[in-house]
């Protein structure tokens, strides 16, 4: 029986690494909750116990149920129907009936409502577990941020309506963002809410490429002042399905195909306004999409995850020139590069997501600050430094995650050769997969505007000076010599880019945060291999009887990374010292003139 959670070595070490005990008190508030609700834990041992439990349980139903029928709701896809509805493929339908049936699409909901009151961390170990078995449901699973909108902005009359539904699995949701002619830029939306007499409210317009257009509990962002331009005259609604939510069309995708993607068309429809007008992009719709963020780069893990698997089965049982190809250098190096990736994937992901829940946990204590003034004022700058942890940290971990996902699938494809290009092996599927995680919620290119400016702000230097900070092994001390050099590129590099003004600070920008995310990386790679909780990992099959301790392995794939993006990053910071400006200067003589035909 196949268990995605407990075949996964890595997860179940950071598991236990991370530190989950001091998240679970916080998100717990001190575990207040344990004798007002059945499902809440008592203390830090029983959350955690809880947390593992879960994770159990839907590795086995990923495993066993959910990846046996991801190739067939790829060929089947999605079907809209004359009456304007929508039927998912037959094994999507299934899935999200056994999620339901497993209490998980509340994961991190208060328990009033029925949710399991989990941390963003163990619900990023849970979107990539889903994620590997079958990337398309993962888009409704993972939509659970919408339900957290609602619990953190919406008045209790709504929180009521639609949060224990949401619990209980019997609705899904959807972010109704896009329009024709507002992708990335969501200032643009023209979607029009209005107001009857008696003060009803109503949405008239059309929204492009909504991610389960078609779910019960829709969060459509809209045009309410109709006299104010940009993100200021935009609020957020909520609504459900019915007469005058007409789903037009499903997008043909290249891969995905049992995500349902809906061009819908408003008529005059019946809706409720989430929180305060004018305050739908500015505060609603970015945190929104900075949990969708987190999901989508737990969504690449889980299809990196997925790729490599087949890619080094097929390395290790295909035998070319008389020796399995695992063999060949060429092919070793990739594979070990794959892994490698994954893994300093997964390291960001996660301490990305501690980092809010950190921020989610000062944020909410913040709201009754304690009457010692010197405990408050701790308290606040807590708050603070969180805030801006995570807000550079979660385009890093979409951009990092997204990219490394497209490049292990790509590189999966090669290793089966002609093989991966057929539709005999799932890598096809997870290449085609892959390709929108660097698209939708944010474009690389946007998680990079975002993210260089937390690096140039000096929040990438006081985020890499704690982490220098922690207590690290001496078989790592000299990596951590190098990760101190890298640092100090770093910061030299970015007076320069600072005075160049914004548009050089976007050109480079991806360096700057390429610079950045391999220092973190090689630092939280370094503490992996400084644990003081340490597991006994197979080395070649589980039936080989080899094992090596998780430790001493970490220290190996720190070193290799370390080391190797040495020079890397001497490169990068020399590119962008350069100066070169050649892409303002010489656009029009390089690209030429638009093509015609």
């Amino acid at each position: 029986m196949a268990n995605f959670y407990r075949d996964n070595s890595d997860i179940q070490f950071l598991f236990r690494h991370i530190g989950l005990a001091g998240i679970a008190e916080l998100c717990e508030e001190g575990f207040r909750f344990a004798g007002e609700f059945e499902s809440a834990p008592a203390d830090a041992q029983e959350a955690i116990l809880n947390y593992d439990m879960v994770l159990d349980s839907l590795g086995q139903l990923s495993g066993d149920f959910i990846a046996p029928r991801a190739e067939g709701v790829d060929r089947e896809g999605n079907t809209l129907n004359a009456d304007g509805t929508v039927t998912r493929a037959k094994g999507s339908a299934e899935a999200i009936e056994k999620l339901g049936q497993a209490e998980v699409m509340g994961f991190t909901l208060p328990h009033r409502f029925g949710g399991l009151n989990f941390p963003n961390l163990v619900y990023s170990m849970a979107i990539e577990i889903v994620s590997r078995a079958d990337a398309a449901l993962m888009n409704i699973f993972g939509l659970q941020g919408i339900a957290e909108t609602i619990n953190a902005f919406a008045s209790e009359e709504i929180k009521q309506k639609y949060l224990p539904a949401f619990s209980a699995g019997k609705v899904t949701g959807a972010m109704v963002l896009t329009e024709p002619d507002a992708g990335s830029d969501l200032q643009a939306v023209k979607l029009r809410a209005f107001q009857d007499e008696a003060g009803n409210w109503f949405l008239h317009g059309v929204k492009r490429f909504i991610t389960n257009g078609c779910g019960e509990v829709l969060l459509v962002l809209s045009r309410s002042e109709p006299d104010r331009s940009g993100g200021l005259g935009l609020s957020l609604f909520v609504c459900g399905p019915g007469p005058t939510v007409h789903i037009r069309r499903l997008e043909d995708k290249l891969g995905i195909h049992g995500s349902p993607t809906c061009e819908i068309f408003f008529d005059n429809t019946p809706c409720e306004i989430i929180g305060e007008r004018q305050r739908g992009l500015v505060t609603y719709v970015m945190s929104l999409m900075n949990g969708a963020r987190i999901g989508i780069a737990g969504q690449s893990l889980g299809i990196a995850e997925a790729a490599y698997r087949v890619a080094r089965d097929y390395a290790a049982s295909r035998e070319q020139f008389g020796v399995a190809i695992e063999k060949l250098p060429a092919v070793r190096d990739m594979l070990i590069d794959m892994k490698l990736a994954i893994e300093t994937g997964r390291a960001l992901l996660y301490e990305t997501s501690r980092i809010v829940d950190l921020e989610v946990a000062y944020a909410r204590q913040s709201e009754n600050p304690p009457e010692d003034k010197v405990e408050a004022k701790e308290l606040k700058n807590n708050s603070r430094k969180y805030k801006r942890f995570a807000a550079m940290l979660t385009p890093m971990s979409k951009y990092y995650c997204s990219e490394m996902c497209n490049r292990v699938a790509y590189d999966s494809i090669q290793v089966l050769g002609g093989s991966g290009y057929m539709r005999d092996y799932a890598v096809e599927r997870h290449a085609r997969d892959a390709r929108i995680t660097t698209i939708y919620e944010g474009t690389s290119q946007l998680q990079v505007v975002a993210a260089v400016r937390g690096v140039c702000s000096g929040t990438a230097e006081r985020f890499l000076a704690e982490l220098a900070g922690l207590d690290y092994d001496d078989q790592v001390r000299d990596l951590l010599d190098i990760l101190a050099t890298g640092t100090r590129i770093m910061t030299e590099t970015i007076p320069f880019v600072k005075d160049q003004g914004n548009e050089y600070m976007d050109l480079y920008g991806r360096a700057l945060v390429d610079i950045a995310i391999d220092l973190i990386n090689g630092y939280l790679l370094c503490s992996q291999a400084s644990t003081k909780v340490d597991m006994d990992v197979p080395v070649a099959g589980i039936d080989s009887g080899q094992s090596i301790s998780m430790k001493a392995r970490k220290a190996m794939l720190a070193r290799r990374l370390v080391t190797k993006n040495a020079s890397k990053i001497e490169a990068l910071a020399k590119l962008i010292l350069a100066g070169d400006k050649s892409s303002f200067t010489d656009y029009e003589s390089i690209v030429g003139p638009v093509p015609t035909e």
